[in-house]
């Protein structure tokens, strides 16, 4: 790989993953007082109005920026400015109408789309249309960016999303509980979640007002590489059209598949139980513990695997266009080892530490969500993998091969959830957070066959797997040995978890540069590597 090349990509991963964490740590605060104002029964019903938010986003908005990304950088890697941009706003028209019908279907068809005894979650989901809708826009304008490789638009957009997701979310629900539903129960769960949705949308509306932006910044420099494209072929925008529809559908229904299994899980999980006797107040109990407190610590890492897949997706296409495999394989390699540098000791730290990390972050939550943490870390490696090489096959071009790799996942994890449901109700929740590892485990094991048939590509098992584990193991005994030691000094588990992380962090450093002999050359690679580096010589592990 050249360093131009292998810098960029880093670069760009590093930008995206910075901001990823930063997102999705303001995403997890911020349920903390969201779920002390909603409470166990507000959160379920939040979680079912988001989950089918996220299955009718897949069709309107997330496709889109992967789609737009691909399509433009592919025509950036070969000169065709003019036809780059025609190809923006051919996507931008398909934003329009594709999330109009959407957020209208959202609005309207909500109480046939959701369970039958979560129809109290029909008000949180309806005010997630106009969100839908906003949504497509906004992933029109981040693919645009993308695919000029600049993640950093992207990025803040992200941040400032998430801030104003954060406060509005929090004072929406407050205020209409205490103004609509000042008595409690049922009736004060139900505003509370749809206060929680309100927040959603405010937060895609800075979002998309900063990339709005950022846009007008830059149209003056997009203005003059038109001017002076002379490679670009005119197509009229009804062929556009035709090719993004060939290019997003595809790509539509394997993300559906594969993020569509939250849906469907709930909705299983909801029918099942429900048969098995179990009451609906209990269901959206249990489920709200499993999705607003045990898959937004496990979708953090996850995060950093998507922003490295979204940063890899403009480089692999590219090169695929232009007939360099040997370089495009280079590039799937390192994107994989980056991710699993840093998803491997966040699946062995959510382990070993799941009691205090529930405890601190999550006060008002149950022994079950520390369970399920403990028991389903694993899905962090596994998902970050599905993620990656998923988005490779999407990025070459099949798009087909993803979508039956995603469908055959998707039948085994339905398949695995009913029986275990059925032959074991006494599983419950357990039985979602388990069919979901068979998911990407099944998805993982089917992309590696395909990347194999396609691009021959040779995984480095050492580097990218077990070298990180090797050294993630060592951080993980540290970091359970002091917190173990500082809370039965201090009684305080804040303390004892602070103190862990941060010592967990050098040791897996440390352990990581001793086993895997990386150089300082390698780490430079490695997202954040200058500041890695520097610290390193600090403790004198690098001289």
């Amino acid at each position: 790989m050249t360093e131009k090349n292998s810098n960029s990509l880093v670069k760009n991963a590093s930008v995206l993953m910075i901001a990823s964490i930063i997102s999705r740590v303001i995403g997890l605060l911020y349920r903390r007082p969201l779920g002390s104002i909603l409470g166990s029964v507000g959160l379920g019903y939040y979680g079912y109005a988001s989950n089918l938010y996220s299955i009718l986003l897949l069709i309107s908005s997330y496709s889109i920026p992967m789609a737009t990304s691909k399509i433009i950088s592919e025509m950036l890697a070969k000169k065709e400015y003019r036809g780059a941009h025609k190809v923006f706003r051919g996507a931008m028209l398909y934003a329009v109408i594709v999330g109009g019908i959407t957020a209208l279907i959202c609005f309207f068809g909500g109480a046939i789309l959701l369970p039958q005894n979560q129809q109290n979650a029909l008000p949180a989901l309806r005010a997630l249309a106009p969100t839908i809708f906003l949504s497509a826009i906004l992933g029109v304008l981040r693919g645009y960016f993308q695919a000029h490789r600049t993640m950093t638009p992207t990025s803040i957009s992200q941040i400032l999303e998430q801030i104003m997701n954060a406060i509005v979310s929090i004072l929406a629900a407050w205020i209409l509980i205490r103004n609509l539903a000042p008595e409690g129960g049922t009736r004060a769960a139900i505003y509370g979640a749809m206060g929680g949705t309100i927040g959603t949308g405010a937060g895609v509306l800075v979002g998309l007002l900063f990339m709005t932006f950022v846009y007008m910044l830059n149209r003056g420099y997009f203005r003059r590489k038109i001017a002076h494209d002379r490679r670009s072929t005119e197509q009229s925008y009804q062929e556009i059209l035709k090719m993004l529809v060939l290019m997003i559908t595809p790509i539509i229904f394997t993300s559906f598949i594969y993020n569509c299994s939250a849906y469907a899980d709930s909705y299983l999980y909801s029918a099942i139980q429900g048969f098995n006797g179990m009451s609906a107040d209990s269901i959206s109990a249990a489920y709200g513990e499993y999705s607003n407190y045990y898959v937004p610590l496990v979708s953090i890492p996850l995060a950093m695997a998507s922003a490295s897949t979204s940063a890899m997706m403009p480089e692999v296409s590219g090169k695929y266009a232009i007939g360099q495999l040997d370089e495009l394989n280079r590039q799937v390699n390192q994107t994989l080892r980056l991710t699993m540098f840093i998803c491997i000791p966040c699946m062995i730290g959510l382990t070993v530490l799941a009691k205090p990390i529930m405890g601190v972050l999550f006060p008002s939550a149950s022994e079950l969500a520390e369970k399920l943490l403990f028991a389903g870390s694993v899905f962090v490696v596994t998902d970050s993998f599905s993620i990656v090489t998923g988005g490779v096959l999407q990025a070459i071009g099949k798009q087909h091969v993803a979508l039956v790799n995603a469908g055959i996942s998707l039948a085994v994890n339905l398949a695995s959830l009913a029986v275990m449901l059925f032959a074991r109700p006494g599983l419950d929740i357990y039985a979602v957070m388990l069919s979901n590892i068979i998911f990407s485990l099944v998805c993982c094991f089917l992309n590696i066959l395909s990347m194999k048939k396609h691009l021959r590509t040779r995984h480095e098992i050492r580097k990218t797997y077990v070298e990180p584990l090797a050294s993630s193991v060592i951080m993980g005994a540290v970091a359970w040995l002091i917190y173990t030691a500082l809370f039965h000094l201090t009684r305080r588990p804040f303390i004892g978890l602070l103190v862990a992380i941060l010592v967990a962090i050098v040791v897996y450093l440390v352990s990581y540069v001793v086993i895997s002999k990386t150089t300082e050359e390698e780490m430079y690679r490695f997202p954040m590597g200058g500041r890695i580096v520097k610290f390193l010589r600090l403790i004198r592990i690098y001289h």
